[in-house]
């Protein structure tokens, strides 16, 4: 692989190198084009040949302010009207190219890309745009998904409900009279067989007479597809894994075949993989679909997230060892969760490598609640589920956070609409937690959609397994159990006094380099149970708070930052992300500095990054340019796209502030210093920074001051009514 890497590269160097195409102005151009390929695509695509790829946009949404919003309805709303305006408003130049060439192609807004079939040379010239960030590759990647197996301890006659379904206490939950109702469960797998005895009463497309498969459905095979076909109109399965999932999670025939979790929750599904072959391009669409789902032979302009699914089932990986790369699917699972759709996902059946062994996406995201295989006949790890710790994108994460049985569980399958089978592996142990979460929000429908809390209470009241196996020291969670083994009944003990979900005082802190304590409130429903962990337990340590139960407080202290550069950590609390951010050590901005609270927290912001090396130059005059920088990385903005132009005849491409520059004028923060000129180097006054500030913060047209504040700033001052709303916002007095 690495000899025909290095052969490919060579040739594509070369072609780069003679090629007498308008689109690279020099040999950076080129080698910034050919950065941005993934090396599966080089190989792939090399010597005439095609390749799927995925043209990745440089301008991606900004999903934050879903975090604000309180129900469902409102986080998916905003989550699709801001991906798919974004994708909408950035996708027409490249889509309009890949058209004119005559190039296969297809949109996508989850992620803002578009995935293609093309010639290295189409990859090229894609990558050398601007508003393109990269090229990912689309390899067709085989899933080992497991077969069906005899298993001699299991009874000869079907029990009414399955062991491994009572292991976890489920039908405790289900005497309490919550079965599921109420929430719907996605499945996204091989597809399904929906006419099976144990789902066609469960399917949401199904009123018990006429079956519309409008919204609940939705084929992602667009060629081949076995005995199903491409573009499926109703459900289909070909090969067998969707069925028996989608069987644990809701399955029930009314009869002696309980085989669910969650019998009174409804389905729907998206087939991913063509008979246990899928691509990211297939993986992302049916995260798509369960996102905003559509009708049949409709597309994504037709979505209404209102018909979104509450959590998914996901038995499947993208193995980077095929060509998935680890961050291609990252943004769509963290799309699904910022819309409140929780994202179950199998950990892998690669245990026997050992640790650090959980490698696929989505399985590795921090996004996505991780599922790790154990035996309900013996309560041990199965040899074959995939442990932690995540290593292969650099995060160390704990992974998977609960287990649940997936050893020998019987459920349906495509056979027939009577069949029943066993099958083994964390595919199987997956369904498991995404019923129970049916169950739990069932339970207590004022926690349903809200993702971080509900994986805290799951992974409280998980049956703590300490294991070596993975950690040192010994201790829960773990790298093998993670927070344990799965008690559904436990969970929903716990959630039903919490009758609203816990809030957090802030979400977030900036603090300079040195070392500091802190303390953050949490308020929740009295006798409603809570904890808290550091994500970051070398830089945030909790001295205090660690568990609660309604109203509580959490004290914690970060370690000095001896370091030239910012840093960020996390705190996970009652299941919210509190970060902390630190800035970095200057050397010519010592503690008692009259401004290093303010400059270190400039820099953890990466508003700043000094001056050189471990200096921040306090002292020196701050330029126009640099002050766009400022202005722009402090509304949020570190990446600001290319501008299609040069707008001011003294900002070519060249200057390093050009971007930021831009955005200054698109944001009508300042439209330079006159006419057509910018003047980049002149130095800011006090005057103008005022206004460049106030009108960062939207504020175009500042209300008369009742008074004269400043002796030296009389009505007459161009910059009057700015210089007073800085004072009244207290930015200066």
């Amino acid at each position: 692989m690495r000899k025909r890497l290095l052969v490919t590269l060579a040739f594509v160097i070369a072609l780069i190198g003679s090629s007498q195409s308008s689109v690279y102005r020099n040999t950076q151009d080129q080698q910034i084009a050919l950065s941005k390929i993934a090396p599966w695509v080089l190989e792939r695509a090399a010597n005439g040949q095609t390749a799927e790829f995925l043209v990745i946009m440089a301008d991606q949404a900004d999903l934050s302010g879903a975090e604000r919003l309180r129900t469902k309805r409102e986080k998916g709303r905003f989550v699709y009207r801001t991906l798919y305006n974004k994708a909408q408003q950035t996708q027409g130049p490249v889509l309009a190219w890949l058209k004119s060439q005559g190039i296969e192609h297809r949109s996508y807004y989850i992620i803002n890309m578009v995935w293609a079939r093309g010639t290295l040379d189409t990859a090229l010239a894609l990558a050398a745009r601007s508003d393109v960030a990269r090229i990912d590759g689309n390899p067709l990647v085989k899933n080992e998904l497991p077969q069906p197996e005899p298993l001699t301890d299991q009874p000869s006659e079907p029990l009414a409900v399955e062991p491994n379904i009572n292991f976890v206490r489920a039908p405790e939950v289900w005497n309490m009279g919550f079965t599921g109702q109420g929430v719907v469960v996605a499945g996204a797998d091989t597809g399904i067989r929906w006419d099976h005895d144990a789902l066609k009463g469960k399917y949401r497309g199904f009123d018990g007479v006429n079956a519309s498969h409008d919204f609940n459905w939705h084929d992602s095979i667009h060629s081949g597809g076995g005995s199903c076909g491409a573009n499926t109109n109703a459900p289909c399965d070909d090969h067998g894994h969707g069925t028996h999932t989608i069987g644990t999670a809701i399955g029930d025939d009314g009869g002696t075949n309980q085989v669910g979790m969650a019998p009174g929750a409804k389905w729907i599904g998206c087939r991913n993989m063509n008979q246990g072959f899928g691509t990211p391009a297939t993986y992302i669409e049916c995260m798509e679909f369960f996102l905003a789902p559509y009708p049949i032979g409709g597309t994504p302009a037709q979505g209404d997230p209102d018909k979104a699914p509450d959590v998914s089932v996901n038995s499947w990986g993208c193995p980077p060892s095929e060509g998935c790369v680890p961050d291609s699917l990252k943004a769509a699972v963290e799309a699904q969760r910022a819309a409140g759709i929780m994202m179950v996902v199998a950990a892998g059946n690669s245990g026997g490598a050992g640790c650090s062994s959980v490698v696929d996406p989505p399985a590795i995201y921090d996004a996505s609640y991780t599922i790790g295989s154990f035996s309900h006949s013996t309560g041990n790890i199965a040899g074959s589920s995939s442990k932690g710790p995540v290593t292969i994108d650099g995060s160390n994460r704990m992974k998977p956070d609960i287990t649940a049985p997936g050893v020998g569980v019987r459920s349906s399958t495509r056979t027939s609409t009577t069949s029943y089978g066993n099958l083994s592996g964390t595919s199987m142990a997956t369904p498991h937690v995404a019923g129970a979460v049916a169950l739990l929000w069932s339970a207590q429908p004022a926690l349903k959609n809200h993702v971080g809390f509900t994986e805290n209470l799951l992974n409280i009241a998980a049956v703590d397994v300490a294991s070596s196996n993975c950690d040192n020291p010994v201790g829960v969670p773990n790298n093998t159990y993670g927070h344990g083994r799965l008690d559904i009944k436990a969970a929903v003990d716990l959630a039903i006094p919490c009758t609203s979900v816990p809030t957090v005082s802030r979400s977030s802190e900036s603090y300079p380099a040195a070392a500091a304590t802190d303390s953050v409130l949490v308020t929740a429903a009295t006798g409603c149970n809570w904890t808290a962990s550091s994500d970051s337990p070398g830089f945030i340590i909790i001295n205090s708070g660690s568990s609660g139960s309604g109203f509580g407080t959490i004290s914690f202290s970060i370690s000095e930052n001896t370091t030239p550069s910012p840093r960020t950590g996390t705190l996970t609390i009652a299941g919210q992300t509190f970060t902390v951010f630190q800035g970095a050590a200057f050397l010519d901005v010592p503690q008692g500095h009259p401004f290093y609270t303010e400059i270190g927290k400039l820099s953890a912001r990466g508003v700043t990054l000094g001056c050189n090396g471990m200096n921040y130059c306090p002292d020196d005059v701050v330029t126009r340019d640099q002050m766009a920088a400022f202005i722009i990385r402090a509304l949020g903005d570190f990446n600001p796209p290319a501008p299609p132009f040069q707008r001011f005849v003294d900002v070519p491409p060249s200057n390093p502030f050009y971007a930021f520059i831009e955005q200054m004028a698109v944001r009508q923060i300042t439209l330079g210093c006159g006419g057509p000129i910018y003047c980049p180097s002149d130095p800011v006054l006090r005057d103008q920074m005022t206004a460049f500030i106030i009108r960062g913060l939207g504020e175009f047209n500042p209300p008369v001051p009742p008074f004269q504040r400043f002796l030296d700033v009389p009505p007459s001052q161009p910059f009057y009514r700015f210089i007073d709303r800085m004072a009244v916002l207290q930015i200066t007095l």
